[in-house]
């Protein structure tokens, strides 16, 4: 890592240091593993930024050079944005402000603050590109226009959540209201979209509706393709010979629930006693990141399976978010 970067980590660490301890001098033992867990964290964060990124250049592509100058629109908070732009004729980057507010408003309580703050960033951004950056005008063919508007759009949705944020706000009604109401999240979107692109037939016309919905469908398979899925559940089972310390950060920083269950290793042959701890946790995808981070900053060699958890039941997964 560059020298100025490392030396800025150390004296974060040792200000952490001096903070929590009296009078006592700060030994280079204590010092170093806080600096390797800052370089994890810093690491971590650089890359989910740099998907955030390329996530709105990718949306700003999507809407700009196939949407927004041929008057489609697409579904969830960017479709509403579309229609009111269509209609009133305001800037497309203040609607698009104006219209996620209050689902990242709703996020602080859903998800959690950093995730509110990191979507309140990357739609900003966006607002930004779209408001500032030329892009070119593809094509005028409108099944073109439809499909490859939602593949962008959708790579850059799917871009966002790989970097634990989003830039369409109705992702975070639609998990919020399936808690609610106990129905799925795909039921909640789809609803959301059918009031849009009833409205969208009514204002506009019902062949930019129906090219809409092809344009929705495009985007939703892409951001499947991406992160396959909003909120979808992820079994996780870590083995570490740090088992302990991973348990203490999972029950105590993160709030999380999880099960531990003995194990022993079978590499040749090996019959001897119950040697380690195996950990298992259920987490939403976008929590993933948070939680990778937090590992890595223990044991970088823990080897960690990750599964697709299609349905669950009972116990508190749904209370304690990740913070």
């Amino acid at each position: 890592m560059n020298p100025f970067i490392s030396k800025i980590l150390v004296n974060i660490a040792q200000k952490r240091l001096e903070a929590n301890k009296s009078s006592k001098p700060i030994t280079k033992s204590e010092i170093n593993p806080l600096v390797k867990k800052l370089e994890v964290e810093l690491a971590h964060t650089i890359k989910e930024y740099a998907f955030i990124v390329i996530g709105v250049f990718a949306a700003g592509f999507g809407l700009k050079g196939f949407l927004l100058p041929n008057q489609f629109i697409d579904g969830g908070a960017t479709g509403i944005s579309l229609l009111v732009q269509n209609i009133t004729k305001l800037p497309l980057g203040i609607l698009l402000i104006l219209v996620n507010l209050p689902f990242l408003l709703l996020a602080t309580k859903t998800i959690n603050k950093t995730f509110a703050l990191r979507s309140i960033i990357a739609i900003a951004f966006l607002a930004l590109v779209v408001h500032y950056v030329d892009y070119p005008v593809v094509t005028e063919d409108k099944l073109l226009i439809a499909i490859f508007g939602g593949f962008f759009l959708g790579l850059g949705i799917g871009m966002a959540i790989r970097g634990g944020s989003v830039i369409d706000g109705t992702e975070i009604l639609a998990i919020y209201l399936s808690r609610k109401l106990s129905i799925s999240i795909g039921d909640v979107l789809l609803l959301i979209n059918v009031i849009i692109f009833s409205f969208g037939a009514y204002i506009l016309s019902v062949e930019i509706a129906l090219y809409a919905i092809l344009t929705y469908l495009s985007a939703a398979k892409t951001v499947d393709f991406v992160v396959d899925g909003v909120e979808e559940y992820i079994g996780v089972t870590i083995i570490s010979d740090f088992h302990d310390d991973i348990r203490k950060v999972l029950t105590e920083k993160l709030e999380r629930a999880c099960t531990i269950y003995p194990a022993r290793g079978g590499y040749k042959n090996d019959n001897t006693h119950y040697d380690k701890s195996v950990i298992y946790i259920i987490i939403t995808r976008l929590e993933l990141a948070k939680l990778n981070t937090e590992i890595d900053k223990i044991d970088k060699q823990a080897f960690i399976i990750m599964n697709v958890v299609k349905d669950l039941r009972g116990g508190t997964i749904k209370r304690k978010p990740l913070k």
